[in-house]
């Protein structure tokens, strides 16, 4: 039996809704409702996702529509900050093996992209190719094209020392810092002290370093906002079930 029929044969099971039921369970309250009709959970199983201060352990979901994550509190009974992903928006990529970190992979989205690892070479086999069958499938039922535009991956914290744009300032605990939205590096305060509107990743502007800001603002696209360091929003991305730090300079994730 093909993947796609046998998809089509458990969206309406009761063993396919009563596992979903025990996934939504898992994640609270405090987790959106997963059951709805058609949906199918293909796989489940713990990757190791690159976060911004260092690699952590957290669960994924990978359903016929979605892609859910969040973290462990207790393995297989219970999980929070719960993320959700719709896969028609996502791309994925091959990531080279490198020291300690092996077995990746992108999954790139327009409002966030980052790197996940899993345990074996099997296991990231079988992830990729899971999630390239379900994102076709919706895009070929849909007849929407592939997503063009995908957020940058963060740099890690400990990938610099020294701000990637200046190469001047060295990172302390008093000189913070900071990713630029649109590139994704690591940079200074001062080399990072504007924003600009990036719709697909927030309803108001975000920051951005002083590079990518001429860039932006010599196309014409969006609208930039001049130095405002000292009142940087912290308020976040509208898109909450699906960035992991929520625009938080001080979050970990």
């Amino acid at each position: 039996m093909s993947e796609a029929k046998m998809v089509d044969r458990l969206a309406n099971s009761e063993a396919n809704s009563k596992r979903i039921q025990v996934v939504e369970g898992c994640f609270g309250a405090a987790g959106q409702p997963l059951v709805i009709p058609g949906r199918v959970l293909i796989g489940e199983g713990v990757l190791t996702k690159l976060c911004r201060k260092k690699p952590k352990a957290r669960q994924f979901f990978l359903f016929n529509d979605i892609l859910v994550y969040g973290n462990i509190v207790i393995q297989k009974k219970k999980y929070n900050k719960q993320h959700i992903i719709p896969l028609e928006s996502v791309t994925i990529d091959t990531v080279a093996d490198e020291g300690d970190l092996r077995n990746g992979w992108l999954i790139k989205t327009p409002t966030k992209s980052f790197a996940v690892y899993a345990a074996t070479a099997t296991e990231k086999s079988e992830w990729m190719s899971h999630i390239g069958k379900c994102v076709g499938d919706l895009l070929e039922k849909s007849g929407k094209a592939p997503t063009g535009e995908h957020a940058a991956v963060w740099i890690p914290d400990s990938e610099a020392t020294l701000c990637m744009r200046c190469q001047k300032i060295k990172f302390t605990p008093l000189s913070r810092r900071h990713h630029c939205r649109k590139c994704g590096y690591v940079v200074c305060g001062p080399c990072s002290d504007k924003k600009f509107l990036l719709p697909s990743q927030s309803s108001k502007p975000v920051r951005v370093c002083e590079f990518c800001y001429l860039q932006l603002a010599s196309a014409g696209g969006g609208t930039g906002l001049g130095p405002r360091s000292d009142s940087y929003s912290r308020s976040g991305s509208k898109f909450n079930n699906v960035s992991d730090d929520e625009d938080e300079e001080d979050s970990s994730d």
